[in-house]
């Protein structure tokens, strides 16, 4: 289903995802208007480490493996986002995503993220969490 095509019947489509838990009917029509939708094969290369960052993504379907220099540091499925640090830091991508299984992703690029976190307080505060999560799984600065 291209679920951006009808933002009404996308929003129930949308509801299923963890990263979109608690959003309303509004915004997640809302959300189907300021995405795109890609499928991927499994071993596909979804985001290439080094790479300049233009898009980012939400799991609909699928598993991922996150990989620093081959070496696999995380495993990732159904409401996970990826590829959101280089549109925020605008540096290049800290990893490599590779699809596992056969993927489906919401997409948004540079501008629709940037949108999204702005019209979407939900949003903006789940990819901070996100963020957070990751600095203290990897040992990074925190105020404990």
């Amino acid at each position: 289903m291209s679920f951006w095509k009808k933002p009404a019947e996308s929003a129930g489509y949308l509801s299923g995802v963890a990263f979109f838990e608690g959003f309303s009917n509004e915004d997640l029509a809302r959300v189907a208007s300021l995405s795109g939708e890609l499928k991927v094969g499994s071993g596909a290369m979804v985001i290439d480490q080094g790479d300049t960052g233009v898009d980012c993504y939400v799991i609909m379907e699928g598993t991922a493996s996150v990989r620093v220099r081959d070496e696999e540091v995380a495993t990732l499925g159904s409401g996970d986002m990826v590829g959101e640090m280089a549109l925020i830091d605008h540096r290049p991508r800290t990893a490599s995503v590779v699809a596992t299984t056969d993927m489906h992703l919401l997409r948004f690029n540079s501008r629709q993220f940037r949108q999204l976190l702005t019209e979407m307080p939900k949003a903006e505060e789940r990819v901070m969490t996100m963020l957070t999560e990751r600095l203290r799984a990897e040992g990074g600065p925190s105020n404990e």
